[in-house]
């Protein structure tokens, strides 16, 4: 009588225990590697920088994506058995080839076609060979099925803009790490509990390995991810969300884990980063420069600009990612037909807070600042002293 409730209770927790360790892998590879790999790139000098758009003041090693990605690969490898390898083997190979499009960014710069066409190939893997993709718009418009090129397209223009918004925000420390951690630990609870084992492992080997990156990239950080990571992490990111906004467009309605808008609970996964992007772009272009013209009109820089830290600023934008979450939940009985227009307006009033206040600090700022005139040099503590053979040459006129 007592033995299935035991036995269901004693899977139970193995589950949690393979998990906890798996998770507790990914974390102390990347943080006992990732100290090697900044005294290594200290050591050859490979630094990034200050100057031009870069926030930091201080020569940084950069590349942290090498010890991510390499605690990931290992932690699958490690805990993940051959049903599951299997299953992501194509996630897999298109993430490690997508490494070595920002590794190779990282050390010699590629064209934005070089690195377009990398990113084509993954998503490629993933698409075609993984069948990861938009298969509908799941009741939107009346719409259920996509024609198959339609749902390729779409599919590759999700992943790849995806991949390069989440790129976009990682321009402070420990804002990408955050937000990544947040959206792989949401996906991988989320896979486990539907019963996508493989997935829901994969995501959380992701987020321990990001948690470790996450103890060297807070501010002040003594390594940057580079493109490295940024690339590899927006890649993954851009899959578990397609293949999240699929499958649960595909559950049935009993399900209690089934969000009714999938289209919506997926831009709430990226919403920052999204959001970001399709600001920054609007702004350009409003202006009539390139959208893909660099500056420094990013949402981090302006809560910056609001006297707002490194760690301020990606803790604020972390809880707004918390926000989105939550309002998923909240809105989980409810259509795209709701929660889209709700998740887009809520995104929008929040950016149209963020510059008038901005705004209003700066001008606070600059109105209670001193004119320059008035403005008092320091006081030379010590008079000029000319050395002697410079007296000894000069020629003093009579004139």
């Amino acid at each position: 009588m007592f033995f299935i409730p035991n036995m269901a209770s004693f899977v139970q927790n193995l589950t949690f225990m393979v998990v906890f360790f798996t998770v507790l892998t990914a974390f102390l590879i990347g943080f006992l590697s990732m100290p090697i790999l900044i005294s290594a790139f200290k050591k050859m000098r490979v630094m990034d920088k200050p100057g031009g758009r870069k926030i930091h003041k201080d020569d940084t090693p950069s590349m942290g994506g090498i010890v991510i990605v390499f605690s990931v690969l290992l932690t699958a490898f490690l805990w993940l058995d051959i049903y599951n390898l299997v299953e992501i083997r194509y996630v897999i190979a298109a993430l490690a080839l997508m490494f070595f499009v920002g590794l190779r960014d990282d050390l010699v710069e590629l064209s934005p076609f070089q690195k377009l066409g990398g990113q084509f190939v993954a998503t490629f893997m993933v698409v075609f060979m993984s069948d990861i993709r938009i298969t509908g718009l799941y009741g939107l418009f009346g719409v259920y099925d996509l024609h198959i090129g339609i749902s390729y397209a779409l599919t590759f223009i999700a992943i790849i803009g995806l991949t390069n918004a989440f790129n976009l925000i990682d321009g402070l420390d420990g804002l990408a790490g955050s937000i990544s951690v947040l959206t792989f630990g949401f996906l991988g609870w989320w896979f486990m509990t539907i019963g996508m084992e493989s997935f829901g492992l994969f995501s959380l080997i992701l987020m321990g390995s990001v948690l470790s990156f996450l103890v060297f990239n807070w501010h002040p950080a003594k390594i940057f991810m580079g493109d490295t990571g940024s690339l590899s992490l927006g890649f993954a990111l851009s899959i578990l969300t397609i293949l999240f906004i699929d499958v649960n467009g595909h559950l049935p309605n009993v399900n209690p884990w089934k969000f009714n808008a999938p289209i919506a609970s997926g831009i709430a996964l990226m919403i920052v980063p999204i959001y970001d992007t399709v600001r920054i772009f609007a702004r350009r272009i409003r202006r009539g420069r390139s959208p893909f013209a660099p500056d420094k009109n990013h949402v981090h820089h302006f809560l910056m600009r609001m006297g707002l830290g490194h760690d301020r600023v990606a803790i604020t934008l972390g809880v707004v990612k918390c926000f989105f979450i939550a309002l998923m939940f909240i809105g989980a009985a409810y259509s795209d037909y709701l929660m889209l227009p709700l998740i887009l307006f809520t995104a929008v009033l929040f950016g149209a807070r963020l510059d008038a206040v901005t705004l209003k600090r700066v001008r606070e700022n600059v109105k209670n600042a001193p004119p320059v005139l008035q403005q008092k040099p320091g006081r030379v503590k010590h008079k000029p002293v000319i050395s002697k053979p410079v007296t000894e040459s000069m020629h003093m006129s009579n004139n």
